[in-house]
């Protein structure tokens, strides 16, 4: 399963390396990549249903004829037997974890990785270069390579290597995201670009216009690679397992990230409810391979070495049992595939076992010696255990051997139970039947229970029921979410031709570019320069021939000459304009035009789902000038700032100016000076 990496031969102008990778080759016949390309097929598939689905369900409203009512609903029926199917298949996808382990892995437990959200392909040419003509008055020919850099790059996150390698790729193109939005996506406007992300558990399909989605779904594959670079670990070795258990918390710290970032993204598999989960699954495998590496040295065959083994095995049973219980819960249930559910809970009964083993292991095979430290062993055997049996000290069970044999010989009942119970369950799941691995290990801890068990029967003694009491889990090495550094890899800009960004962005709007020719008089301009980059004009003096050809206070610099003054500061600026001679230069300038569209006519508040709505001509009036006196040389109070005086007076409705009775008659009242009708774009004749 070897990932095929094809450098596109494109610069790449956001890192170190001069080419950026172009991810795996989609072609090539690996079993992640046959997995993916099924994937994108059942995704197709599903949808083409759901568009039949929904055509029916038109029909079937619309139509009054039994006869079409009849053949619309068998044709349902067929279509919604379809969709199961394939949701059917897509869950034994998501379930085939064996693709995902190490090949040479046979020695563990199989572990669950996410799978890559698949996406349709994204145009950016056509609309890119008319926002940039339009918005930037630029040719957007010129830019055709960025365009197309980004458009690859995009191309090649949909098959990532996995490794870091496809780690760097996908941050790459996230960190582009938001220099592209400023430059390109408008918050007035709609941009015409649709971007299409499948849900990774049921093909659901989510299109949205805006970048929100296209972030998140980055964001979720980042978190799903790194689960598959965790899988792939060598959980033989120490450095594997530590590779494992950094790769596993990163994925939940970038789910996490993910859904305090992007708390309303449409598609199911990034709801809150469903990243909980997920992050819960992905610390609790974390924590499965913490106990790996503690026992990976070998399990030391002493009290306390086994006491801490039970604590710790008593762990991972606790997380996983989180994990399976937030499964069941609804709708999640519903999306989860029964194979996840189903392991959670047979790791859950495995590992719960195991820790009633380490028990059995450690009261049946260590009878306490004179040699022995008795207060060690009390303490450790009273933090074990939450409650102890009525009557019965920890110093009581270590120096009485019957009682001691007694209570070790519960916990092994308990064991075989849970293993037998682990057993069954696997037995249950058709997808976990392919796990000969996870059968062999199940099995061989069902035995070693079993042998312990009749090490220490004995036909004389009578049979007994008690119960062993349960084990406080407790780690000394818990898994913590890490906080993904990649999520801020340093890019530079595609765009950056078309200037700072502080600027030129899509939510600046400015006049096309003007020419305005440079005649200096007595070596002045009659102008004077600030600000970095680009430079603006200040000082203007309004008779100087620059002045009369055009120039305008706050004007920006764009090219002096032929050269691109957008990236230079003011220094750079005048060393070209201090050499002009009589005859001049050109230079092009642009002004910012206000962004703020005009001041509406009408003002609507709600106030229990019912819309109020005023004129313009009722809120300028001025309720407590009541001397005509004062009304002369009072200043009237902006709109904004109306509102903001009679916050407190009230919060949620705006009230209508009513007359004062306690003085002078309404009729008799001086009318308030109103602004005139070209102030505002008004209809106050509705008014």
């Amino acid at each position: 399963m070897t990932d095929t990496l094809l450098p596109n031969g494109i610069k790449d102008s956001g890192g170190d390396s001069s080419y950026f990778r172009k991810g795996c080759n989609p072609f090539a016949q690996t079993g992640r990549s046959k997995l993916q390309n099924t994937r994108a097929s059942l995704n197709q598939q599903i949808i083409k249903q759901m568009r039949m689905r929904a055509g029916a369900e038109n029909l079937l409203k619309a139509s009054s004829n039994n006869k079409v009512k009849e053949m619309v609903m068998l044709e349902l029926s067929y279509v919604n037997s379809n969709l199961q199917l394939l949701m059917g298949q897509l869950e034994g996808l998501n379930s085939s974890v064996e693709v995902y382990q190490n090949t040479q892995e046979t020695a563990n437990i199989p572990l669950i990785a996410l799978g890559l959200k698949e996406t349709k392909e994204v145009d950016y040419s056509t609309m890119f270069k008319d926002f940039i003509l339009e918005h930037y008055s630029e040719d957007g020919k010129d830019y055709e390579d960025e365009i197309a850099d980004l458009m690859d790059l995009r191309q090649a996150c949909r098959t990532p290597s996995r490794n870091e390698a496809g780690v760097e790729l996908l941050a790459k193109y996230f960190s582009h995201l938001p220099l592209v939005e400023s430059r390109f996506f408008s918050p007035s406007r709609q941009t015409g670009i649709f971007f299409t992300w499948y849900d990774s558990f049921t093909g659901v399909p989510v299109c949205q216009q805006n970048l929100s989605l296209e972030k998140a779904s980055i964001l979720f594959n980042m978190a799903a690679l790194y689960s598959q670079i965790a899988t792939r670990s060598d959980r033989q070795t120490v450095a594997g397992l530590e590779e494992a258990i950094s790769s596993f918390q990163i994925a939940a710290g970038t789910l996490n990230h993910l859904k305090e970032t992007f708390t309303h993204t449409p598609s199911y598999d990034m709801s809150p409810a469903m990243l909980s989960m997920l992050i819960r699954m992905m610390l609790a495998q974390a924590q499965e391979c913490l106990f790996e590496k503690i026992a990976l040295p070998g399990i030391r065959n002493q009290f306390s070495s086994l006491m801490k083994m039970a604590q710790e095995a008593s762990k991972v049973s606790e997380i996983y049992d989180q994990v399976h219980q937030s499964m069941i819960q609804t709708p999640i249930k519903d999306n989860v595939p029964l194979f996840w559910s189903t392991m959670t809970q047979v790791k859950t009964n495995h590992y719960r076992s195991m820790a009633h083993f380490f028990v059995a292991s450690a009261l049946l095979d260590h009878q306490l010696g004179p040699n022995d430290d008795e207060d060690q062993q009390e303490k450790t055997l009273s933090q074990v255990y939450d409650r102890l049996p009525e009557g019965r000290s920890p110093l009581d069970i270590l120096k009485n051997k019957d009682e001691r044999t007694r209570i070790g010989k519960a916990h092994i009942r308990r064991a075989i139970l849970g293993h037998e119970e682990a057993l069954r369950i696997y037995g249950l799941c058709h997808h976990l039947n392919k796990l000969e691995a996870l059968q062999d290990i199940l099995k061989a801890s069902h035995q070693r229970s079993l042998n312990k068990s009749s090490e220490n029967e004995n036909e004389e003694e009578f049979t007994d029921y008690m119960e062993a009491p349960d084990i406080i889990s407790k780690t000394e090495h818990k898994a913590e979410m890490e906080v993904p550094a990649t999520t801020k890899v340093k890019v530079t800009d595609f765009f950056q031709r078309l200037g700072p960004l502080s600027v030129f962005s899509a939510k600046q709007r400015w006049t096309a570019p003007r020419t305005i020719r440079l005649r200096p008089e007595d070596r002045d301009l009659g102008f004077t320069l600030k600000g970095e980059t680009p430079v603006q004009v200040v000082s203007l003096d309004p008779l100087s021939p620059a002045a009369a050809d055009g120039l305008k206070e706050g004007d920006y610099i764009v090219t002096v000459g032929n050269t691109d003054c957008k990236w230079l500061g003011v220094t750079e600026v005048m060393r070209l304009l201090k050499d002009v001679d009589e005859e001049g230069i050109d230079i092009q300038v642009v002004s910012v035009m206000d962004s703020n569209p005009p001041m509406p006519t009408k003002s609507a508040t709600f106030c229990g789902n019912l819309p109020k709505t005023y004129s313009m001509i009722c809120l300028a009036f001025d309720d407590d000038d009541k001397n005509p006196k004062s009304r002369k040389v009072t200043k009237k109070s902006s709109f904004i700032s109306w509102g903001l005086k009679n916050k407190l007076k009230s919060a949620s409705t705006l009230s209508l100016p009513t007359a004062d009775h306690s003085g002078t008659l309404p009729w008799n009242k001086p009318c308030p000076t109103f602004p005139s009708s070209s102030s505002y774009n008004n209809d106050s004749a509705l008014y």
